[in-house]
């Protein structure tokens, strides 16, 4: 399946969508405190979402029940909101999606809840940092297996590993789409597959396991943990290929 190219009025529509995930994302990391459960924290963000005139694109998804992915501590993606209440040392995974008049915006942060160890500050670093790293790299022509390289080689010279078997993807009039951007490679080959273009839209996010990249799916059928059972983290931003590099769709713009 060809990958779209967007034109610049498409674009637009997406950063709107994406705006409101944006917005959404620093409104709950602003807010969110100990003592609050899971289900306050997705309810929140589904206000949030709706009160800026989108749809919370997660509820229903291929069935996921709320419109927040709350991930806490071990969980490293597609945490399903329940009574769990936040403590203070918790780390905890935001991803949003949205919708607003057919086009789709996605992002994800973690944060700290309170005060965090400094090997947690540093876990929820190496995501970010894996994040804009990649950011900062795309350019035109550039192969997605060549930027996916470039994400596993920084996370794992940070000490960490990629979760697999999950990745970013496109993303449009779908929440999901072609490209899957996984944040490592199986193949010595990186000069094969689809090539960087202008006017592609995707969502890049690094997900970090400590010592194995297998992930467990739990019995939920949605939270995913890494087989060591140790704690993770979450980036995401949905970026645009515009005059030969990425920029940010999925940030607050004062």
């Amino acid at each position: 399946m060809a990958i779209p190219l967007r034109k610049p009025n498409e674009i637009e529509k997406l950063r709107t969508a994406s705006q409101a995930v944006a917005k959404t994302l620093k409104y709950l990391e602003e807010n969110i405190k100990a003592g609050m459960t899971l289900i306050e924290v997705n309810e929140m963000g589904e206000k949030c979402l709706e009160e800026l005139g989108a749809r919370p694109a997660f509820k229903g998804l291929y069935g996921f029940p709320a419109g927040v992915c709350t991930s806490l501590n071990e969980v490293i993606i597609h945490g399903i909101p329940d009574n769990t209440v936040l403590k203070e040392g918790d780390i905890l995974g935001l991803d949003i999606g949205s919708e607003i008049d057919g086009w789709y915006g996605d992002a994800a942060i973690t944060m700290p809840i309170g005060k965090i160890s400094k090997e947690d500050e540093d876990l929820i670093a190496c995501s970010k940092d894996a994040l804009y790293h990649a950011i900062s790299i795309i350019k035109e022509g550039m192969r997605f297996k060549e930027l996916s390289k470039e994400i596993e080689n920084f996370i794992v010279d940070r000490g960490y590993q990629p979760l697999v078997r999950f990745c970013g993807h496109g993303i449009g009039k779908r929440p999901h789409g072609e490209p899957e951007i996984p944040n490592y490679v199986d193949t010595p080959n990186l000069k094969s597959g689809p090539k960087i273009k202008n006017g592609m839209v995707f969502c890049i996010e690094p997900m970090i396991c400590q010592n194995s990249r297998e992930p467990v799916i739990l019995e939920n059928d949605w939270d995913v943990v890494s087989e060591d059972g140790l704690r993770g983290s979450h980036y995401e931003h949905t970026v645009a290929v515009i005059d030969g590099k990425a920029v940010i769709l999925s940030q607050v713009e004062e």
